[in-house]
C-alpha cells in the first residue's frame, strides 16, 4: 500500500488513510469514533489475518512517522514473514535515521532525461524533430536529471513545434518550473521544504539566489559571505561561526536543497550548485521580502531606477549585462551595502558599463563588495570604504596600498592580480586590520614584519593566508599570526627547507598553534630541500598537508608518518623523488586521504609493514613508472575508493585489489569499495 504522508499530516490521518487501504468495504466503520490506539489494533487485527504486507510512506518528514506507524503493524519476529516497510524523503538525516544503509535515488542520465522529455512531449511514436535537439539537450541539461522538473518542463513544450518556441522555454526554465499560475508547476514542492527551514536559515538559503544561474559556488566563498552579510545567527564569533555556516551548507545538501557538484578530500563540500527552479524561487522569494535585488537590462530603459528604494535595494547582485549608468554620478545613495558581480567560465558577465571609479561616491556605507570580473588598475579608488567587511577584486597591481590598514572592519580580502611579477607586495599597515580573518591571493603575498612597537600579546585574528612568500614566515610574523588555521606558501623554499639553514628556517614555524591546514608549494631549482625536526611542532593540529615540487627523498616520509593529526595527505609534482618507497610500521595511523601526482621515476611502493589502517581515499594521477598498487592495500578496513588516472602499469594490481575487495565485503556493511581508472583499461593501448 502506498500512503502520502507529506509535512502537515498528523498520525490519526495517517492511519486513517490506512484503514481504508486494508479494509476498503468497511473503513468507515472502523474509523467511525475511534482514536489512535483504536485504529492501530484494528490494523494489527486485520493484517493478522492476511499475508505479507509492504507499505510505502512517501514524503516523510519527521522519522517519529516511521515509529508510529511500526507500532500498528503486527510483531512478527519470532517467525517473520518479510513483512516491509519503505519511505521516501527528501531528507538525507531522515533517510539515515531510519535505515543504515539508505538508498539514493540516482538523477536520470542525459541519454534518459532526454527520452523522456521527448515521449512527454511528442508521445511515445513520434520523436523529437532535428532542428528541436539541440534546444532540448539544453532544456534537460537544466533540469538536472530530474524526472519531476523534465515532466513540467514538457507540459510547457507540448504542441510547440517552432524554434523560438523551444528558445524561449529553455531561456526560461526555472520560471516554467515554478510558475505560480500553474497548478502542475513545481512551486509547492519547492515552497514545502523552503517553509520546512529553521527560520534563521532561511534567509542563508535564498542568498544562492545572488550566484548565475548554473553557477558553481565556491563553498569558501559563501560561508564568508554569508558571515559578511549577517546571515548566519548565532552567538559564536570568528572561526567559530564559519563552522556554524558549514553546518547551514550541510544541512542545504542534506534537504537535496542544493547539488554538491565537488568533495574535497575530507569529505566536506568543495562547490555546490543550485537546481534553476530552486534559483528562480530563490530570486522571486528575496524579492518578496526584499533580501537583495538583481540589477539587469530592461530593453528600452537606459538609466536603471529601481535602486533608489531603500527597501528593496541595501543588497544588489548582477547576473547578466549592467545597465548603462545604473551608478549615480551625482547623488550618493546610501543605503545599498552589498555589490555582487560574480563571472566564470561558466557564466560570462558583461561589464563594459560598470564604471568602477563611482562605487566609492555612489555607495560610501558599502560593506559587502564582490566585482572580480571587473578590472582594475589600482585599488586605490576603494580607500574611502571604511564600512567594508569584505572585498574581492581583479586588476594589475603589484601592491595593496598602505591605506587598506584603514580597513578597521575588514574580515575577508581576496586578490586576483595579472601583473607579471611572481610576488605581490602588502604594506605595513596590514596589521592596523585587527578584524582581517581571511586574506586571499592568487599570487603569493610579501608580507612585511609587523611594527617594532606592537606587543606580542596583540595577536593578529589571520585565520587564513594563501598565499605567502617563503620570506615572509619570519618569527615575528608567525608569532603575531599565531592562530592561523590554513597557511599556504609559495616560492623559493630553500629558506625554511634548505639544506644550508640545518631545519632552522622552520624554527618560526614553532610560533603556529593552531594550524590545520599547511601547503608548501616549492617555485623553480633551489638547493636540496629536506623536512625539518621541527616538523613535529605542527602535529598537535597539522590534519592537512600539502607538497609540491619540494623533492624530499622517499625516506623522509617516515617523518610525515609520525604526525599523529594528519588525516590528508597531497604529494604533487615530484614532492618526493626515488625508486621506492616503504612506509615503516604503523605509521600513517590516522591518515585517511592519500594524493600522490607525478612522482617521476617512483617505481616501487612496498606495503609490507602494514601502514595505512584508517585509509578510506587513495588517488594516484600520471604516476607512470610505478608498477603495481601494493597488494596489501586489500587488508585495509575502511578503503573506500582507489582512484587512478594516467598510472598504467599499476592498473592490472589494482584490479586485483578491488576482486578481493569485493570477495571479502560484507552485503551488509556501510563501507562499500569503489574502483575509478582513468582512461579506462579497454582504452588505455
Amino acid at each position: 500500500m502506498w500512503i502520502y504522508v507529506g509535512i502537515s499530516k498528523k498520525p490519526k490521518d495517517i492511519l486513517v488513510e490506512i484503514v481504508k487501504e486494508v479494509a476498503p468495504s468497511n473503513s468507515e466503520e472502523l474509523i467511525k469514533d475511534k482514536d489512535e490506539d483504536q485504529l492501530a489494533h484494528s490494523i494489527r487485527e486485520f493484517l493478522v489475518e492476511r499475508g505479507k504486507y509492504l507499505i510505502v510512506l512517501d514524503d516523510v518528514w519527521d522519522t517519529k512517522v516511521v515509529d508510529f506507524v511500526k507500532k500498528a503493524f503486527p510483531n512478527n519476529e519470532p517467525q517473520p514473514r518479510g513483512d516491509r516497510i519503505m519511505l521516501t524523503t527528501r531528507q538525507r538525516c531522515v533517510a539515515e535515521a531510519v535505515s543504515a544503509h539508505p538508498h539514493n535515488l540516482e538523477k536520470l542520465s542525459k541519454g534518459d532525461s532526454f527520452k523522456l522529455l521527448e515521449q512527454r512531449v511528442f508521445g511515445k511514436t513520434r520523436e523529437c524533430p532535428i532542428k528541436l535537439r539541440g534546444y532540448g539537450n539544453e532544456i534537460v541539461d537544466k533540469c538536472c536529471g530530474v524526472p519531476l522538473a523534465i515532466v513540467v518542463i514538457a507540459g510547457a513544450l507540448r504542441g510547440c513545434l517552432g524554434e523560438s518556441e523551444w528558445k524561449l522555454v529553455k531561456d526560461n526554465v526555472g520560471k516554467h518550473l515554478i510558475n505560480k499560475d500553474d497548478n502542475k508547476s513545481c512551486l509547492k514542492f519547492v515552497e514545502t521544504s523552503y517553509n520546512h527551514l529553521p527560520q534563521q536559515r532561511k534567509a542563508a538559503f535564498l542568498y544562492f539566489g545572488v550566484f548565475p544561474q548554473g553557477f558553481d559556488i565556491p563553498a569558501w566563498k559563501l560561508i564568508l559571505l554569508w558571515v559578511a552579510e549577517g546571515l548566519i545567527k548565532s552567538d559564536l564569533q570568528g572561526s567559530e561561526i564559519e563552522e556554524v555556516a558549514d553546518t547551514y551548507l550541510s544541512d542545504f545538501a542534506g534537504r537535496n536543497l542544493v547539488m554538491v557538484m565537488q568533495k574535497r578530500s575530507n569529505g566536506q563540500i568543495k562547490t555546490c550548485r543550485l537546481h534553476d527552479m530552486l534559483h528562480e524561487f530563490c530570486i522571486i522569494e528575496a524579492e518578496r521580502i526584499s533580501l537583495f535585488q538583481q540589477v539587469y537590462l530592461q530593453p528600452g530603459v537606459r538609466v536603471f531606477p529601481s535602486i533608489e528604494d531603500p527597501n528593496t535595494s541595501r543588497r544588489l547582485c548582477i547576473q547578466s549585462s549592467i545597465p548603462y549608468n545604473f551608478i549615480p554620478k551625482d547623488r550618493i545613495v546610501q543605503h545599498v551595502r552589498s555589490l555582487l558581480c560574480f563571472s566564470s567560465d561558466q557564466k560570462h558577465i558583461d561589464l563594459s558599463n560598470l564604471e568602477v571609479q563611482l562605487i566609492p561616491y555612489a555607495f560610501p556605507l558599502i560593506r559587502v563588495l564582490d566585482i572580480n570580473p571587473s578590472y582594475l588598475n589600482s585599488p586605490r579608488c576603494f580607500l574611502g570604504l571604511f564600512h567594508l567587511r569584505y572585498i574581492a577584486i581583479k586588476g594589475n597591481f603589484t601592491v595593496l596600498p598602505s591605506l587598506f590598514g584603514n580597513f578597521w572592519y575588514l574580515q575577508t580580502l581576496i586578490l586576483h592580480t595579472d601583473t607579471s611579477r611572481s610576488t605581490l607586495e602588502i604594506r605595513e599597515d596590514i596589521w592596523k586590520m585587527l578584524q582581517l580573518r581571511h586574506l586571499h591571493s592568487n599570487l603569493p603575498v610579501k608580507l612585511p614584519p609587523p611594527p617594532t612597537s606592537t606587543s606580542k600579546s596583540c595577536t593578529s585574528c589571520l585565520q587564513t593566508l594563501s598565499k605567502v612568500t617563503p620570506d615572509s614566515c619570519k618569527k615575528t610574523v608567525l608569532a603575531k599570526v599565531c592562530h592561523l588555521r590554513k597557511l599556504g606558501i609559495e616560492g623559493q623554499l630553500a629558506a625554511l627547507l634548505g639544506k644550508s639553514t640545518k631545519g632552522r628556517g622552520f624554527d618560526s614555524f614553532q610560533e603556529l598553534r593552531c594550524v590545520e591546514n599547511l601547503k608548501l608549494l616549492n617555485n623553480g631549482w633551489s638547493e636540496e630541500l629536506h623536512l625539518p625536526p621541527h616538523f613535529f611542532s605542527l602535529q598537535k593540529t597539522l590534519n592537512k598537508l600539502t607538497l609540491s615540487n619540494t623533492n624530499f627523498e622517499w625516506s623522509e616520509a617516515d617523518m610525515l608518518g609520525q604526525v599523529g593529526m594528519l588525516t590528508v595527505l597531497k604529494l604533487k609534482e615530484n614532492a618526493f623523488i626515488g625508486k621506492n618507497w616503504k612506509p615503516k610500521k604503523g605509521s600513517f595511523s590516522n591518515l585517511q586521504v592519500l594524493q600522490i601526482a607525478w612522482a617521476e621515476n617512483w617505481e616501487t611502493w612496498d606495503a609490507s609493514n602494514r601502514p595505512f589502517q584508517s585509509l578510506t581515499h587513495l588517488v594516484l594521477i600520471s604516476c607512470y613508472d610505478l608498477n603495481a598498487v601494493p597488494h596489501e592495500l586489500a587488508d585495509l578496513p575502511y578503503l573506500q575508493e582507489m582512484r587512478l588516472m594516467r598510472t598504467f602499469n599499476a592498473v592490472s594490481s589494482a584490479i586485483e585489489i578491488k576482486s578481493k575487495k569485493l570477495r571479502r565485503q560484507d552485503p551488509e556493511s556501510s563501507i562499500k569499495f569503489n574502483l575509478i581508472i582513468f582512461p579506462p583499461p579497454s582504452s588505455t593501448n
